[in-house]
């Protein structure tokens, strides 16, 4: 990335939104100035210019919460960023995976009619719990568990769907099928693998070669 491509603003600056890679959660809203911008694509973590403290800072520096820089991107007027990043911990100072928890419409506007938007409610859900650890939270266990659970618990989902198949009991096949889809998330998050590249894979073979 050229950086004289950037435009900074009067001050300086220019806007970075943090996405997750995975999740395209976004995490939160921050700025640059040129010599961040300079130690982010340098090291592929985030560096800050702090407004209030008017200094550099290294996001995780102290806290470990550090993000991995997977890309770097500026929209078309060049005067914004956008930051996809592998998260380690919390995005927010508060603690939460997100700085956008808090919602002036309510709750009710993220939960869409559309056919698939709950496979990226739960891909954000899960990857807010690998960020967050919350204490008692069965996502929370398995990935303090590790791999070995975590492919355990896909085995066993898989056999409970075979079961319920060869059965042809439809009710049961339909939490199973549910509990499967739920854990292979968590594998994949697990895994830092993007659902986003499980479907570019299905696309490609599904999408018709020129003769």
């Amino acid at each position: 990335m050229n950086i004289s491509k950037v435009k900074f603003d009067d001050k300086g600056l220019v806007p970075a939104i943090v996405q997750d890679a995975s999740s395209k959660e976004v995490l939160t809203l921050a700025y640059m100035n040129e010599e961040s911008l300079g130690k982010s694509l340098e090291s592929r973590e985030t560096w800050f210019y702090s407004r209030s403290r008017q200094e550099l800072w290294h996001k995780g520096a102290t806290s470990g919460n550090t993000q991995k820089i997977i890309d770097i991107r500026y929209d078309c007027d060049q005067d914004a960023l956008l930051v996809l990043v592998e998260p380690s911990g919390p995005a927010c100072h508060r603690g939460s995976y997100s700085c956008f928890d808090d919602s002036l419409l309510g709750k009710e506007v993220r939960t869409s009619e559309e056919r698939f938007q709950i496979f990226n409610q739960l891909e954000a859900t899960i990857a807010k719990r690998e960020a967050e650890r919350p204490e008692g939270a069965y996502t929370t266990y398995l990935f303090e568990e590790g791999v070995d659970k975590i492919l355990k618990k896909v085995g066993e989902e898989a056999a409970e769907v075979i079961i319920a198949a060869k059965n042809r009991d439809q009710e049961e096949l339909k939490w199973e099928v549910a509990d499967l889809f739920y854990h292979v998330l968590v594998l994949l998050r697990e895994q830092e693998c993007p659902l986003d590249e499980i479907l570019n894979v299905l696309k490609e073979r599904h999408t018709p070669k020129p003769e």
